[in-house]
């Protein structure tokens, strides 16, 4: 029998063939696809200035965030017309089949988050949004 180990993913090395969505990018250091990992996703995301995901949801997968630093904002809900705001220091739930758009609501400084999802990162991109739609959103 195959003993298993801890596995280290050294910074530059993270995984980049995981689930994007357009302005949101994500790259994993523990996955099934590059660890023994079999139940979670844990990597880093990050939206450059202005940036915005497209609208998706993470099918069954449930999402938890930290926010390193930024500002970050998540639409959800009908047109996406509600929301919730993040800063550095903030944790964020996002429940399985959400539909949301994360956005970095500064046009200056970077937004990058810690994300881990169970059991794996479900991304399913949606139709796109206008920008008008998202309000107190503005690219940079």
């Amino acid at each position: 029998m195959t003993a298993i180990v801890p596995v280290v993913t050294r910074k530059g090395q993270e995984n980049t063939e995981t689930g994007q969505s357009g302005g949101a990018i994500r790259v994993s250091g523990v996955s099934p696809q590059h660890t023994p990992a079999t139940k979670i996703w844990f990597g880093k995301v990050s939206n450059l200035p202005g940036y915005r995901s497209l609208p998706h949801h993470h099918g069954e997968a449930e999402t938890g965030g930290y926010v390193l630093s930024g500002h970050g904002r998540i639409y959800y809900g009908a047109g996406y017309s509600e929301w919730v705001d993040m800063v550095e220091g903030d944790f964020v739930f996002v429940p399985p089949f959400m539909p949301h758009v994360e956005v970095n609501l500064s046009t200056t400084e970077d937004l990058v988050w810690l994300t881990t999802r169970t059991p794996e990162n479900i991304v399913v991109n949606l139709p796109d949004v206008d920008d008008a739609a998202l309000v107190g959103y503005r690219r940079a």
